[in-house]
């Protein structure tokens, strides 16, 4: 690929998938391809339980850098693409509350679409926060369609997290309601929970911007499941080469509950990184290029000799 072209503008092309009644918003962005181009590596983005896609992966902040994850990874030579989850963003609104087992369902849907339009076997995956238990719970349920995974902000038992511990105390509405507040305040919280300053506030803006146009309220699945039903992921039948991201004051997932889940990952051709200077939201703070460059080095890094 030319230097002009790894610098040219991505495209993006939109799709839609069922899964039995429920249509699914599913997103691509790749730089133009050209004749003859052997087939890029495909990384597909898993969002979180606060906020869809787009607004997760190919956000614009006017005057405050480059904050579209499939922008910068479309540019390194993949073809990107991520979904918005049933009750999030463009996807149908229903009745359930999108819980993990949800998410991995629309997975499945989402990624066929990706081997049939892609013809690659094996995709990797990036989830952020309850979007990498999503990634994580796919990778148990469908072993063969994954190349590597990245976790980020990623949580197993719960143990020791501040973030969780205060979540719990509404887990009773979570079990008897489908929907939870996620207004301006609740998408700026997002920001200043663990520890303020690790962001731009234009951020959560501009995020509370992408996100409104979709409503106040979003499902409590992912919530339930973090508060009363954890662990999802059972880390010995995770088979991929796995790079778990920690930022350095993320109040979901304490470090020795991640490194617990590490050291029983089955595949030797693994990494845990804490990103210093980060919390909880990686993709949105001033150390995201950090994260980009690790994540970067880990999808392109050959497997190890000795497997």
């Amino acid at each position: 690929m030319s230097d002009d072209a790894q610098h040219g503008a991505p495209t993006r092309a939109d799709y839609e998938v069922k899964k039995g009644e429920v249509s699914l918003a599913v997103y691509r962005k790749r730089l133009p391809p050209a004749a003859g181009e052997a087939p890029r590596p495909v990384l597909f983005l898993v969002h979180g339980s606060s906020n869809s896609a787009l607004s997760s992966f190919d956000l614009t902040v006017p005057e405050a850098g480059e904050y579209s994850t499939m922008n910068v990874f479309a540019r390194l030579g993949y073809d990107v693409w991520t979904m918005d989850h049933e009750n999030y963003g463009r996807s149908s609104s229903t009745d359930g509350n999108s819980d993990i087992a949800s998410g991995v369902a629309d997975l499945i849907a989402a990624t066929e679409l990706v081997i049939r339009e892609t013809g690659q076997e094996r995709l990797h995956f990036m989830g952020e926060s309850s979007g990498a238990l999503r990634a994580a719970a796919f990778a148990m349920a469908r072993p063969e369609r994954v190349g590597r995974i990245v976790l980020n902000a990623f949580t197993y038992t719960g143990r020791n997290s501040p973030t969780l511990a205060k979540r719990a105390e509404q887990v009773e509405s979570f079990r008897t309601h489908n929907r939870r507040l996620r207004d301006r305040a609740m998408i700026r919280s997002i920001f200043t929970r663990d520890h303020p300053g690790t962001s731009d506030p234009r951020v959560a803006e501009a995020l509370a911007d992408a996100e409104l146009v979709h409503g106040e309220e979003v499902p409590t699945g992912t919530y339930l499941d973090m508060t009363a039903n954890l662990p999802v992921v059972d880390p010995l039948q995770v088979q991929a080469p796995v790079m778990l991201v920690r930022g350095e004051h993320d109040g979901i997932a304490s470090e020795e509950d991640l490194l617990d889940f590490f050291g029983k990952l089955p595949n030797p051709d693994r990494q845990f990184v804490v990103l210093p200077g980060a919390a909880h939201a990686l993709v949105f703070g001033h150390n995201r290029h950090q994260l980009w460059h690790v994540v970067h080095a880990f999808l392109g890094m050959p497997p190890r000799r000795d497997l």
